[in-house]
């Protein structure tokens, strides 16, 4: 594989966290991915490295790039700060488990999709929720969850919660 490719959807109302993310390696299309990432910044979208705090960054290394437009400070403080400290303590606890192998951390890097919804107002479940949704979408990367097979058996009573279709 020259990627992973994981998704998760966790929590309600407007701290919802909906994560998607790629995995693989440096030298790779994600590596390209993560170089255009940080190199490429637009208003309203700006991207940012994962860290712990300052002058520690996660390894392996992880951009977030935003799923919406940033349209307020508010909504970049919650974007630098609980959405930020969790997909980072997130990528930290799935190299601590194994769950991403840590002699694999200077090879891949990853680049994380995350959405801060424009009325979300409470930090902990923003933190809450995006740290549950980015271990479950790495763990899911790495496992290459959903299977084909999984995927088309659960699809006939799948229902999308954004759409009353």
């Amino acid at each position: 594989m020259s990627f992973y490719v994981g998704e998760a959807l966790v929590g309600e109302g407007n701290e919802i966290s909906h994560i998607d993310l790629l995995i693989g390696e440096k030298c790779g299309p994600v590596g390209t991915a993560f170089a255009n990432a940080l190199a490429d910044q637009k208003m309203g979208h700006s991207n940012l490295l994962a860290v712990l705090t300052p002058n520690l960054a996660v390894k392996p290394a992880t951009v977030m790039i935003t799923k919406v437009t940033i349209k307020g400070a508010r909504q970049a403080v919650q974007m630098f700060g609980p959405a930020q400290a969790a997909v980072a303590n997130a990528v930290a606890d799935c190299v601590e488990s194994g769950v991403i192998p840590k002699d694999q951390c200077e090879k891949l890097c990853i680049v994380c999709g995350v959405f801060i919804h424009w009325e979300a107002a409470d930090d902990k479940k923003i933190y809450e929720y995006n740290y549950e949704a980015t271990k479950l979408a790495i763990a899911r990367a790495m496992k290459n969850e959903p299977s084909a097979e999984e995927m088309l058996a659960k699809k006939k009573d799948a229902k999308h919660p954004f759409y009353a279709g």
